[in-house]
């Protein structure tokens, strides 16, 4: 079920809701709505305070039903943490905490008045947006591959509004479709490998492009990458019998000439490794080596269903990557698109192999004023980074600062890494103009150096987004970063 948004000046203490929303800070500091609601109840959530049932501990909730003097049949009072310390990250936190207590509750609609909280620096449009991503978050589940189940009689979340006046309006406007975005990425890296193959992707990619005007889809299978000399891509689906194909989106949502904004996401829908066998142990956790494709896909969703007046191109190499005895096999040396030679040193490196012809590709075909992919691309960013900030790595000072402030206004945050050609070396090859990989050092920058050979002459940037894309374990969903980040990105260039 799709979460419903609106917009409302709400009086709490007379608001006519299932469950109303309203935040308490440590130390017992009311918010205003959470002050009104205690003068009407004549002291409910202080006595709750003075008895310590509320802490006001960042993202912990206690319920009160039905207090006096409220009309709202349900009071969800949600901790706020320090007061002194509160800021945009700890309000994406108890927003997301916020949706997942009111969650489990038997309600069908609720008002909340955390879009009222204050978050220094940032305006009611931002809060509103913040708050119904967050939600929307949280109250996404996966259901797709579990026996059908009858729901008639179990009442879910449905409608959710936020305290905000009209100008808060664009926020929430921009929330719902980016929230669609999301939406899409996780569904489709969340499926199994046995769903979400090459041609899922591609079959998705055109039901898409089917729906929505100004927006088209062409679609090359193994045939047509053979003619045209996508000797890397190619190399790496030989060895299963799920082909590979290559996704364009095309949206034209600016003016007739304009050079489009270029999007490129590695499509990896299984990655066993190849001959180079990954171990067993949590394996199962490769089919998000789509996450990249999915997450591009995602932001390419928000900004048509946003509407943005620019031109916007999405290219999805995508394959699976098996053992058989046809894979390619470590000491190959294939012959790109761009016609650079590659020395396979490690088959388990293959998503920079099918990135380097997809970026060939959609430089040649599309001219983008600016080229930016993302890829679940590497186990040394996630050693860098963890699971908080995805790897930024560019050679463009001002595309760099671009992502890392669309960041920060998401906090669907990157972080930079260095892209100087003294890591170069490591690729060097004595049998191909380069190496797949470079060495255990600088795993994460080494990668990039390998994708910048590809982009001569582009505005391009990397996101490595191998530790943000999904959570770890075996129940861990996929994220749909970078989505928020890819979104607001474009919202600035409009």
């Amino acid at each position: 079920m799709t979460l419903q948004f609106s917009l409302a000046s709400i009086a709490p203490a007379t608001v006519d809701s299932a469950c109303v929303m309203v935040g308490v800070y440590e130390q017992g500091v009311l918010t205003s709505a959470a002050a009104q609601l205690d003068d009407a109840s004549g002291g409910a959530i202080r006595r709750q305070i003075e008895s310590g049932d509320i802490s006001g501990k960042a993202g912990s909730t206690t319920l009160l039903f039905a207090p006096a003097g409220i009309t709202a049949r349900r009071v969800l009072v949600v901790g706020l943490g320090a007061q002194k310390s509160f800021d945009a990250a700890r309000f994406q936190k108890v927003n997301i905490e916020a949706a997942r207590a009111l969650g489990r509750l038997p309600v069908a609609d609720a008002v909340s008045c955390l879009s009222s909280v204050d978050v220094p620096g940032r305006d009611s449009a931002w809060r509103v947006r913040i708050a119904a991503l967050a939600s929307d978050y949280a109250a996404y589940r996966y259901t797709a591959t579990f026996k059908p189940r009858d729901r008639s009689k179990q009442v879910e979340l449905a409608r959710l509004t936020f305290a905000g006046g009209d100008e808060a309006a664009s926020g929430l406007a921009q929330a719902v479709a980016i929230a669609e975005g999301v939406r899409f990425a996780r569904e489709l890296a969340n499926l199994p490998p046995n769903i979400c193959n090459p041609a899922h992707i591609a079959a998705q990619a055109q039901a898409f492009a089917d729906g929505h005007d100004k927006v088209s889809c062409n679609v090359l299978d193994e045939v047509a990458m053979e003619k045209l000399g996508f000797g890397s891509l190619l190399a790496v689906g030989r060895g299963s019998v799920n082909k590979p194909r290559l996704i364009a989106l095309e949206y034209k949502g600016g003016n007739d000439g304009d050079k489009p904004y270029a999007f490129v996401g590695k499509g990896v829908t299984f990655d066993s490794g190849g001959i180079s066998l990954k171990p067993g142990a949590g394996m199962e956790e490769m089919k998000f080596d789509m996450g990249g494709a999915a997450g591009v896909l995602g932001a390419f969703v928000a900004a048509v269903k946003m509407g943005l007046k620019l031109n916007l191109v999405c290219v999805v190499p995508a394959v699976e990557n098996m053992p058989d005895g046809d894979s390619y096999r470590p000491s190959d040396v294939l012959t790109s698109l761009s016609g650079l030679t590659i020395e396979v040193l490690n088959t388990d490196a293959e998503g920079r192999l099918i990135l380097c012809d997809a970026l060939t590709y959609t430089a040649q075909t599309y001219q983008p004023q600016a080229l930016i992919d993302a890829a679940t691309l590497t186990g040394a960013c996630v050693i860098a980074l963890g699971k908080h900030a995805s790897g930024l790595m560019s050679k463009h000072d001002d595309l760099a600062a671009e992502l890392l402030a669309a960041g920060e206004e998401t906090l669907d945050r990157a972080w930079r890494l260095p892209l100087w050609d003294d890591y170069q070396a490591q690729l060097d090859s004595g049998f191909a103009d380069v190496a797949n990989i470079g060495g255990k050092s600088a795993g994460a920058i080494t990668a990039a150096c390998f994708l910048s050979r590809f982009t001569d002459g582009q505005r391009w940037a990397h996101l490595d987004i191998a530790g943000t894309a999904w959570d770890e374990g075996r129940k861990g969903l996929a994220t749909g970063r970078p989505v928020a980040l890819l979104a607001q990105w474009l919202l600035d260039r409009e």
